[in-house]
């Protein structure tokens, strides 16, 4: 009895304590909002970008809509066409001068066509010549906007037509050496072992190994 007694004015001076706590107000916990929602500061997400509403009513309604959906294909069918009437309508000149212009005055979306159809003119020659007005225009005393202007076109052209050129080349490569081992495990005796051959030197590209004769090889001796 005498330890709760003495105790007693702890308990009391603790509730007292307690009770000077202020309570959180619920509704003013509830009223805080988020400011910054997009707060990414190692750049994780990238970029915010809209339009995400427009592009899932888009697919909902081609989904739903069939009508619409055969529009859209006609649409698409039509720009096809009028890009390749376009396309085969232009004539590339003779001189290296005329064809820079030519391929300024390409669209971007049409350039890896012109590239392949133009390859065998775009050699040293060509090259060399964009080098030596960019030098020119480089090196003038007495720069204008449009030279610099130009100066911006022709480094962009350099640079695209020289890294097409090369992917185009190496495309090329890769076709005639899929051919030629093709061929090679055509005319073999023991296919099995010429296919299991170039695979172990990795000489089989995904052009033969797609290719339907080639699975049916792999079937029929696997």
């Amino acid at each position: 009895m005498a330890t709760l007694q003495a105790a007693s004015p702890l308990l009391h001076s603790s509730s007292r304590n307690l009770n000077s706590i202020k309570r959180i107000n619920p509704t003013r916990r509830s009223s805080i909002k988020i400011q910054c929602v997009g707060w990414d500061p190692e750049g994780i997400l990238g970029p915010p970008q809209g339009g995400h509403i427009a592009r899932m009513e888009f697919k909902r309604r081609m989904d739903k809509d069939s009508a619409a959906r055969e529009a859209f294909q006609r649409e698409v069918k039509q720009e096809q066409e009028q890009r390749r009437a376009k396309r085969e309508a232009r004539v590339a000149p003779d001189s290296i001068e005329g064809l820079v212009e030519y391929f300024l005055d390409t669209e971007a979306r049409e350039i890896e066509i012109e590239i392949a159809r133009l390859r065998p003119r775009l050699d040293k020659a060509f090259f060399d010549h964009i080098q030596r007005e960019i030098a020119q225009i480089r090196f003038a005393v007495n720069k204008t906007q449009a030279m610099d202007d130009r100066l911006i076109e022709l480094e962009a052209m350099q640079k695209v037509l020289l890294e097409g050129a090369e992917a185009y080349d190496k495309m090329q490569a890769d076709m005639v050496s899929a051919r030629e081992n093709l061929m090679k495990i055509l005319q073999s005796k023991d296919r099995k072992s010429t296919i299991l051959k170039f695979e172990w030197r990795d000489q089989l590209t995904c052009k033969i190994c797609s290719c339907p004769t080639s699975k049916a090889y792999k079937r029929k001796f696997n």
